[in-house]
């Protein structure tokens, strides 16, 4: 379908454009949201008549959108929320969540501002997009963690989850042996042996000095 834009529209294009979409996305989403005109004659004459005041509404809009703006970019939201050890949130975080945490910032905003191309689904520090217009943007951070700690912890740049895992992997105390520990004991027990040799081997030195001199009696003999 054919449709005539009456505001910008990401990868689309701008004001006045006419484009081609698809059926079931201008039937849903553009005609019923006013950011578009069906592409017809009676359209195009409709639009080239409204065109400067269409114009003049959407600079309006943009200016008081990128005031709104500075109550809004860089905000950072904590959610705390139950998770698996692993890190996966039982359930996810809407767009809703993140517009009433904004609210407790002092920050309004609408849900279909929030720009979420996948639910959150994880604990850790999420980048959010918020579309306070369609030429006007910002970015907020959705802090989600298991508890307030946790969040603090993700504040301050801590991989929680990889630090969790790490502690995971690395070995119990009983089974690190001291490397250091383990080669004295062997040269003590080493060093012990060696007098008990050669006591060992004295005894039978004698023994030998004594068979000689009666072999040699015998000889004589």
């Amino acid at each position: 379908m054919e449709v005539i834009l009456l505001e910008r529209v990401e990868k689309l294009g701008a004001i006045g454009d006419v484009v081609t979409v698809k059926n079931g996305f201008a039937r849903n989403y553009l005609l019923p949201n006013k950011k578009a005109l069906r592409a017809n004659e009676a359209n195009r004459k409709l639009f080239e008549v409204n065109r400067k005041r269409i114009e003049a509404d959407n600079a309006d809009k943009r200016a008081e959108a990128e005031k709104a703006s500075k109550g809004v970019e860089g905000k950072t939201v904590q959610l705390i929320r139950q998770a698996s050890n692993v890190g996966h949130l039982y359930g996810s975080v809407s767009a809703r969540d993140i517009v009433e945490a904004l609210e407790g910032e002092g920050a309004k905003v609408t849900k279909s501002q929030i720009v979420l191309d996948k639910p959150i689904k994880s604990i850790g520090m999420h980048d959010v997009k918020v579309a306070l217009h369609p030429e006007v943007a910002v970015t907020v951070r959705v802090n989600v963690a298991r508890s307030p700690e946790e969040a603090d912890l993700q504040a301050q740049g801590i991989d929680v989850m990889a630090q969790m895992f790490e502690r995971d992997a690395a070995p119990a105390p009983e089974e690190l042996t001291p490397i250091a520990a383990t080669d004295e004991a062997s040269a003590a027990d080493e060093t012990a042996a060696e007098p008990e040799a050669e006591a060992e081997a004295e005894p039978e030195a004698a023994s030998e000095d004594e068979a000689q001199p009666a072999e040699e009696g015998e000889e004589q003999a």
